[in-house]
């Protein structure tokens, strides 16, 4: 018996990662030139072709273990959708290897390969049989893949009868009948309406669970955040950052870059030390891990203020909140952004705004100054909180960033559950 579990152990820490991805970079070639009448085609014969090399990747190297499920973001135009076509095959590398160990199901462009002139009937009796699935599997599935798309009645109209919208949820449908070892998704929660991305949710919810491997391209955070144990940062095709998913998406709402000006932080905090010392923990030494920054702005003072107008670091749910910024800009600097964003214990981000998000425009600053957030009633439940404050370029550049540098306690007499109070009430009426 011992002997058996020590081999299901060796097994398991032998197993191969689902992808390896490992000096990838992908280029294109586009021509400078549009050769359009006879005569420019000959003439082209005669000189060389002008063209660029885009590079869409650039030296992507990452592991995806077996089980996990990996968020990548980004812009547009920053490499995802490039680097899922690589991993499923569509595409190959200029340079570099992709291993991908599992049958995958690509979730890139839903309803390639199906054929307008076919009934819906038909396109999931090809689709399928290109799955692999045999004649008595697709016959058995077909009710319930229309049944699932909410296509029941359309089962013989041809496809090219149908709205966007009646294609994607056929083909996602269609494309779930297998459970897959890998998912590569590409913006699938993009189309569609809610009641289609919810079933969305709940087929990948599923699979997650069963520890199916995902990959999981999206601008919808939120989902990214539910769903992603690590999350890949992609610009210009470069991969910016891969870590823990809460701390990858803040640096990309926030343009964080904790390799920018590390060697002012102590400079900036002798210089400011007199306003420091007022506000709650900002005179302690600084680390790199919890503030960052050019300093162009400089966050001198952070105060938490209660209901009477005091400094506080305790509240009651419901009760006002005003979060006191104080800083200073040694240089003109114009329509800075200043933003909050409050955890829970465990890490979960519970609120974010920042004065571009709600209107707000500073216009030009200069010298000193204080910038006040109000909140009218923190809906919060008993727990501890943290508080992130930043100063930012319209371009999400940060000049000051402090991440999570500050805690206060929140104490509610009310009984639910849960991290807020949605003030909820419950109305009976009694049917006759």
């Amino acid at each position: 018996m011992f002997q058996k579990q020590a081999m299901l152990k060796k097994n398991a820490s032998s197993e191969k990662p689902a992808i390896i991805v490992k000096n990838v970079t992908k280029e294109f070639i586009i021509p400078h030139e549009r050769k359009t009448t006879l005569f420019e085609n000959i003439k082209g014969v005669f000189r060389p072709s002008i063209y660029e090399t885009f590079t869409a990747l650039k030296d992507i190297s990452f592991t995806v273990e077996k089980g996990e499920s990996i968020g990548i973001i980004g812009d547009n135009g920053s490499g995802k959708s490039t680097l899922l076509k690589i991993i499923s095959r569509i595409l190959k590398p200029t340079r570099g290897s992709v291993e991908v160990n599992g049958r995958i199901t690509p979730f890139l462009e839903l309803g390639v390969g199906f054929q307008p002139d076919l009934t819906a009937r038909e396109n999931i009796e090809v689709y399928s049989t290109i799955m692999g699935l045999s004649e008595k599997e697709i016959a058995k599935n077909i009710d319930n893949v229309l049944e699932f798309a909410g296509l029941t009645k359309f089962r013989d109209t041809k496809l090219k009868n149908f709205s966007n919208g009646m294609q994607v949820r056929l083909a996602f449908a269609t494309a779930i009948q297998k459970e897959p070892d890998i998912l590569l998704v590409d913006e699938v929660l993009a189309v569609g309406d809610i009641d289609f991305q919810q079933k969305c949710l709940d087929v990948f919810t599923e699979y997650k669970k069963k520890g199916v491997t995902m990959l999981f391209v999206s601008h919808d955070l939120g989902a990214v955040r539910r769903f992603c144990d690590k999350t890949i940062l992609m610009k210009n095709g470069e991969m910016l950052a891969y870590g823990k998913t809460g701390d990858v998406i803040d640096r990309y709402v926030y343009g964080v870059d904790k390799s920018e000006a590390k060697p002012n932080i102590q400079k900036c905090d002798m210089q400011q030390s007199d306003e420091m010392s007022k506000s709650q923990d900002i005179n302690q030494k600084l680390e790199k891990k919890d503030r960052w920054g050019n300093q162009k702005v400089v966050i001198t003072a952070v105060q938490l203020m209660d209901k009477y107008g005091g400094e506080n670091d305790k509240f009651n749910s419901g009760d006002p909140m005003r979060i006191r910024i104080s800083f200073n800009a040694k240089d003109p600097i114009d329509d800075p952004v200043f933003g909050i964003a409050i955890y829970n214990d465990s890490n979960i981000l519970c609120y974010g705004t920042n004065t571009d998000i709600q209107g707000l425009s500073l216009g030009t600053i200069w010298g000193n100054g204080i910038i006040d957030i109000a909140i009218p009633s923190l809906s919060l439940l008993t727990g501890k909180f943290l508080l992130t404050v930043a100063a930012h370029a319209k371009d999400h550049v940060p000049y000051d960033w402090h991440d999570k540098k500050y805690s206060f306690i929140v104490v509610s007499t009310n009984r639910v559950n849960g991290i807020l109070d949605l003030r909820s009430e419950w109305i009976y009426g009694q049917q006759s």
